[in-house]
């Protein structure tokens, strides 16, 4: 039993839409139009500079997963170019990192679920959390049933999803294009607004970024993916360009209906846009806007039960999460993921937890930006079906540069403090693991215990001693 290579280019770029094109461009216009001081030809402008510097980012990262095209590739590629503990430095801040954007998706879904149900009000706290964990757990339950069922799905979704983003970029398109002053006024005098400092630049790209931040899920799968060395790059070449034709579209239609400050103030953004244009569509769109919510979380959950699967076939945690079930899915993996996040959901502030994911995003995107230089530099003759020209890998560099050191230098806050000694605790925890004596007799027992309880087997692919061990104390 192994994961199985099932995902082509036509679903490498369904992986992609269905990935990028979900909570993000639902929130984050209103993080960019905040820390753009309100100025909508700086949100615009930020909004296109993001769809750039992701395609700088992601055709970078592409290489990582051409060169070792395993799941869960970002992670075992760290291991062999910095080392075992920056390895583990990535697996600790993803553990959380995961976690947060689930957890956001989760909140969003339930907020537009449920909010047709109280026009006029925001709908109360104990409903959206309670129905983003029942979704969540569904989520999982989903993704047990293997990556063949999540593509299906993800096609279906991606349908969906694009129908509502298009029918909201031709509203927009159109109330333009008949020129009513209610609708131009706010790109007339765009250039007159207040312009916002360098920190705050700094953090409405962090806002708009992470509606791109799905881009990485081809990597996270390449041991899912047929030909990885062509379709990887392909996909992302055709994928992400279309994804920012649509984010810029959907922003300039949600600015064509609504002033700045209404969007900043609206917890559900499409549903406000729509209760102005047509309140009777709002069941339609808030259904429509729940299922690209939902088939972004898939991808997540896919994500990152790959990148515990490979920790733990790589020893850095246990044998259990590197287990399949007979869907050949790490069932043990994607449940560590939804407990996590189940506990993350209990805090609601959707633009904090997107500066939090942001910020941890782009210093990993910068380690793997110096650890590919490395590589390259002790192994130049290693096969690389695709490598990315050099002036990408150094752009990757200084964009996470700017991203992590602006707010650190122009603005600091305590949280920027929590965020070292959380990083710091990381490394002590990769001390206690290496130190940690996990061959004992008693965690193996706990092994085959979860093993036969969720009827899960190691993979054909990765026989170790560990496995034999476990075999010994079958028989």
């Amino acid at each position: 039993m192994q994961l199985l290579r099932a995902i082509g280019f036509f679903r490498g770029n369904i992986l992609i839409l269905s990935a990028t094109i979900g909570a993000g461009i639902f929130v984050s216009p209103k993080g960019v139009l905040k820390y753009s001081s309100l100025n909508v030809a700086v949100s615009l402008s930020i909004w296109a500079a993001c769809a750039v510097l992701t395609l700088i980012s992601a055709l970078s990262h592409a290489e990582l997963g051409t060169t070792f095209p395993i799941s869960g590739a970002q992670y075992y590629f760290l291991k062999r170019s910095l080392g075992a503990s920056v390895a583990f430095l990535n697996l600790w801040i993803k553990l959380f990192t995961h976690p947060l954007r689930l957890a956001t998706e989760s909140l969003l879904l339930s907020t537009y679920a449920i909010q047709p149900f109280y026009a006029g009000c925001p709908a109360p706290e104990l409903p959206k959390r309670c129905l983003a964990l029942a979704v969540l757990w569904s989520l999982g339950l989903l993704n047990a049933r293997g990556v063949q069922t999540v593509a299906w799905l993800q096609t279906v979704s991606t349908l969906a999803k694009m129908t509502v983003l298009c029918f909201i970029c031709l509203t927009g398109i159109m109330l333009l294009g008949m020129g009513e002053k209610e609708n131009v006024a706010r790109f007339e005098n765009a250039l007159d607004a207040e312009l916002p400092d360098i920190s705050q630049i700094a953090e409405a790209f962090l806002q708009g970024l992470f509606a791109y931040s799905g881009t990485s899920i081809l990597n996270s799968m390449a041991g899912e993916i047929k030909n990885p060395g062509k379709n990887i790059p392909k996909s992302l070449m055709t994928g992400i360009p279309m994804v920012a034709v649509v984010y810029l579209l959907a922003n300039v239609s949600y600015l064509a209906v609504l002033t700045p400050k209404e969007i900043v103030s609206a917890d559900a953004v499409a549903l406000t846009w729509t209760d102005k244009i047509m309140p009777s569509m709002q069941w339609a769109i808030s259904f429509g806007i729940s299922t690209s919510v939902f088939s972004s979380m898939c991808c997540t959950v896919l994500s990152a039960s790959r990148m515990i699967y490979t920790a733990s076939q790589e020893g850095q945690l246990p044998l259990i999460f590197s287990m399949l079930n007979s869907h050949s899915c790490p069932t043990m993996a994607v449940t560590q993921i939804i407990i996590l996040t189940s506990i993350v959901i209990i805090t609601s502030d959707l633009i904090n937890l997107i500066r939090y994911s942001g910020l941890a995003l782009w210093f990993l995107r910068g380690l793997h930006m110096i650890g590919l230089l490395k590589l390259r530099y002790q192994e130049p003759n290693l096969p690389r079906p695709y490598k990315v020209p050099l002036p990408f890998i150094f752009g990757s560099i200084a964009i996470s540069l700017f991203l992590i050191l602006t707010p650190l230098i122009k603005t600091p806050k305590m949280e920027h403090v929590y965020g070292l000694i959380f990083i710091i605790s990381g490394l002590l925890c990769y001390w206690i693991q290496v130190h940690l004596n996990q061959h004992s007799v008693y965690f193996v027992k706990v092994t085959c215990y979860l093993q036969l309880l969720f009827n899960v087997s190691p993979p054909e692919d990765h026989i170790s001693t560990e496995k034999r061990d476990l075999k010994e104390i079958f028989l």
